[in-house]
């Protein structure tokens, strides 16, 4: 093995739905060991699927992945690597029926990042997002996030720990770094896994990078080339955060669908949801498509060229596939921003009402109530509609994934899956 893990071969990180199935079927022979070989961090990654990115911007659903394995074996076989890809389902739930988690996270990461006090730590955060601290294995992993736009899950449950516990630096500018480079980055997963890693999510549970798992899961070889400041994972003490009220729920409905007006009609796709052929708007007869590129939020949160390369793919194939279905040309939004792209659109095709799939909290969301006004001003209806399966499982999250994934179960047993009657 080379000394870097993401050494070529890199790992492939499917951008179409194609792909992305392609992948899964070339998975599903592995899928049996995966519970025993998913947290070794080897070369090219080859011990887990890869596809969080294609699963998290929806050009394979959470469903079609977790089920594609049982095609060969016995859903206990394949239990842990179900359990990983619903993990995904119970943090946006969870974080949907308590949204003032994320606005809390986006209050403390400005006050971080405009505080003059803080200089130094952010000074300090900016070296260890570049690769210098004084553990190498660390420096891999951040060289690894910012060359690949991927980190295997362990090797991030280890970086933040180092990151909160060893080198004391705020949860908040760490998660920052991770939402900007990872592909799949996930406003929900990402925000809650490091809350749960500063022992916020479940009080008082805090994970710790220790020398001796990190020598357990990573190659002997590769340990031997970044064995420079392990010493330091040897005895790591927490860093013990103020303790946070139980977060409540907030929002345990969402608003209904409206019902659908006489009119003419267009469809929003938006990276949120790229599949739109195999969901609820799949019956709809539009006059019009758009595919939009929220490129002036990627330009905001600073993403860099290989989230958006691989975002403006995944898009385009999202359009592509929505032409097919519909027989209708998809229009694109060029480089306007959401709102003044949408409403040029409507506008041009003298729409009454925009359809589109409910947007996950997150920076999308954040620009809903904005949307909507200027919509309404124009006399246009934004309306928004969910998966059957996405409905069903939001109300489960009201306590720990296991309780969750127990109450999957049972609903899943009593009436059978929810899945959309289009996928």
């Amino acid at each position: 093995m080379q000394g870097d893990l993401f050494t070529s071969p890199l790992p492939v990180f499917a951008a179409t739905r194609k792909d992305a199935l392609d992948q899964l079927d070339a998975f599903i022979p592995f899928a049996g060991r995966y519970a025993r070989d998913r947290n070794h961090v080897v070369h090219g990654h080859t011990n887990v699927s890869r596809l969080s990115p294609a699963i998290r911007h929806r050009l394979i659903l959470e469903s079609e992945s977790a089920e594609a394995p049982l095609r060969r074996y016995a859903a206990s076989t394949v239990e842990k690597f179900t359990q990983e890809v619903y993990w995904r389902c119970y943090w946006k739930s969870w974080l949907s029926l308590r949204p003032q988690i994320w606005t809390q996270y986006l209050n403390e990461l400005v006050a971080l990042q405009n505080d003059p006090a803080l200089e130094t730590i952010r000074a300090r955060a900016a070296r260890c997002e570049c690769a210098e601290s004084p553990i190498a294995i660390m420096n891999h992993f951040a060289s690894e996030l910012v060359s690949t736009g991927y980190l295997h899950n362990h090797a991030r449950m280890w970086f933040a720990g180092w990151w909160i516990h060893i080198e004391r630096l705020p949860w908040q500018l760490g998660a920052d770094f991770f939402l900007r480079h990872l592909l799949d980055g996930d406003p929900a997963s990402n925000t809650l896994s490091w809350r749960w890693v500063a022992g916020l999510q479940t009080l008082g549970k805090t994970y710790l990078p220790r020398r001796s798992n990190l020598e357990k899961y990573l190659p002997p070889d590769f340990l031997e080339t970044h064995h420079q400041g392990l010493e330091l994972l040897e005895n790591p003490q927490a860093l013990i955060l103020p303790a946070e009220e139980r977060p409540t729920i907030t929002r345990p409905t969402l608003p209904s669908t409206p019902s659908m007006r006489e009119g003419k009609i267009g469809i929003w796709i938006h990276e949120e949801d790229l599949s739109i052929e195999q969901s609820p708007l799949a019956s709809l007869h539009p006059e019009s498509i758009i595919a939009t590129r929220d490129t002036a939020t990627w330009k905001r949160l600073c993403y860099p060229k290989i989230k958006n390369c691989w975002l403006e793919t995944a898009i385009d194939d999202g359009a592509k596939r929505a032409s097919n279905a519909f027989g209708i040309k998809v229009e694109g939004s060029g480089d306007a921003s959401v709102t003044e792209a949408l409403l040029r659109w409507a506008a041009e095709h003298q729409l009454q009402q925009i359809v589109a799939m409910r947007p996950e909290i997150g920076p999308l969301h954040d620009q809903l109530g904005h949307l909507q006004a200027a919509l309404s001003n124009a006399g246009i209806e934004l309306i928004f509609f969910d998966r059957p399966e996405d409905l069903a499982l939001r109300p489960l999250a009201t306590g720990g994934f296991f309780s969750y994934w127990e109450k999957m179960q049972k609903s899943l047993k009593t009436n059978g899956p929810k899945r959309d009657k289009s996928a």
